[in-house]
């Protein structure tokens, strides 16, 4: 299995209405693509004050294999998503950090 997160830091004037719909598109994505397990969004809840270097809020996606999250980083839908996610980040790119984790069993 492959863990895909994906944090972000929002510029400021992104309402939590643009931050909701971001990730819906997300998690609507599981209905189409096969191997797309689920979804997970949300803010960081974490106590340690501090720890997220301002990537405060993202998502976690779960797919059965790497062709899966291959797929997923292909389909056209995603696509435009993505593009919506850089244009809300903190100077694009670089507010937004990406971690895949390849789960065994």
């Amino acid at each position: 299995m492959i863990r895909h997160c994906v944090f972000i830091r929002f510029r400021p004037e992104i309402s939590g209405d643009e931050k909701a719909t971001i990730f819906a598109e997300i998690s609507a994505l599981k209905s189409r693509l096969p191997g797309f397990l689920a979804a997970h969004v949300g803010a960081n809840v974490s106590p340690e004050v501090g720890m997220d270097k301002g990537f405060a809020e993202g998502f976690i996606v779960d797919f059965a294999d790497v062709a899966a999250r291959d797929a997923y980083l292909e389909d056209e839908e995603h696509r435009k998503t993505g593009a919506k996610i850089v244009a809300a980040a903190e100077g694009g790119v670089a507010g937004i950090f990406v971690y895949d984790l390849e789960i065994a069993g």
